[in-house]
């Protein structure tokens, strides 16, 4: 029987050799949306087959050789990522809007992130590994206001300009922050009774 790293290894060999013979084949642009309401300071992902869900599994991405996300419902974690950058400006428009008496009917939130396998694969060392561009959008449709008064292009201009400063997932992308790794290994079987064997890893970006 094979083990989980032989199957892997089988998994990913064709994709490899694919990226390898044409090297644009391995690029995807990632997308995650999320939908605006007049309800609540909230954003509604509606991204992936598992959107719906309380909990989410993260897996490999179809182009690393994972399922089809359809079927399993697990996602990509730069899908997440999306995500997550999706649900921050969406919850914090909404909340910037309230706070400057913008009204808000509906509306939609975008991201999309451009992603080469090659380099989480390790096929081209010169690849980047992450996403090396993102781009977001607002399509939102204003309500109406009591006084009559319509939104005027100066509010959206603030709307816009304070969305980008109070989000904090988009702050924490654009200001890269101190990352610290740390991997600790414990038992292989072979630890005597009572004594504890581990193996550490830590690292500063």
């Amino acid at each position: 029987m094979a083990t989980p790293a032989q199957t892997l290894r089988e998994m990913q060999a064709p994709i490899k050799d694919e990226y390898r013979k044409n090297p644009s084949s391995a690029v995807v642009t990632l997308k995650s949306t999320g939908s605006l309401d007049s309800s609540s300071i909230t954003c509604k992902l509606t991204t992936g087959a598992a959107a719906n869900e309380a909990s989410r599994t993260a897996g490999l991405h179809p182009k690393a050789g994972g399922p089809d996300p359809d079927i399993s419902g697990q996602l990509c974690s730069g899908d997440m990522l999306l995500d997550a950058l999706v649900a921050c400006a969406g919850v914090t428009l909404k909340a910037v809007a309230t706070a400057l008496g913008i009204p808000i009917a509906s509306g939609s939130v975008a991201a999309e992130g451009d992603l080469d396998f090659r380099g989480t694969l390790g096929v081209d060392k010169s690849a980047p590994v992450g996403i090396t561009a993102i781009r977001m959008g607002f399509d939102i449709e204003f309500g109406k206001r009591e006084d009559g008064k319509e939104v005027s292009e100066e509010e959206v201009e603030r709307l816009g300009k304070l969305t980008e400063r109070y989000c904090v997932v988009l702050q924490t992308l654009v200001n890269k922050p101190e990352v610290s790794v740390r991997v600790v290994g414990k038992g292989d079987g072979k630890e005597d009774d009572g004594i504890t064997r581990e193996l550490h890893w830590g690292h500063r970006c």
